[in-house]
């Protein structure tokens, strides 16, 4: 649990809002929950999953999808077909932790203008750190 110690919050490796910002700091693991989230019927094959993840590269996905599995996040589904069939839904406890995700996407779509401003402020900083024109 967090502390308090002279006034001051610290939040020991243990904690639970440490331990649940272990998965957010992982960028694509509150992405693909959240795809999941969104997905008609709950469930999503791996390559539905990478096309609607620009960016993600297929060793990146099969990593994240392993990952999350352990956690109990996600389940995997193989069908007993030919060829192999695979899918991937949400777990009770991994509907449990895409709703908080939910929140920060729609809190981030209704506030577009201050990502903006954010992302417009680090590209500064970072051009006039490394003396490149802005």
């Amino acid at each position: 649990m967090p502390a308090w110690v002279e006034g001051k919050l610290f939040f020991y490796a243990d904690s639970p809002p440490r331990r649940m910002m272990d998965l957010f700091s992982a960028k694509w693991s509150t992405m693909v929950l959240h795809a999941l989230y969104h997905w008609p019927e709950g469930r999503a094959r791996t390559g539905e999953l990478q096309r609607s993840l620009q960016g993600i590269s297929k060793k990146m996905l099969f990593q994240t999808l392993k990952e999350l599995e352990m956690r109990g996040l996600i389940a995997r589904h193989v069908y007993q077909v030919v060829p192999p069939k695979v899918d991937y839904r949400l777990t009770s406890l991994g509907q449990m932790f895409a709703e908080p995700i939910e929140q920060l996407y729609q809190w981030g779509l209704k506030n577009q203008q201050a990502l903006d401003e954010m992302e417009a402020r680090y590209q500064t900083a970072s051009s006039d750190e490394q003396g490149l024109p802005t």
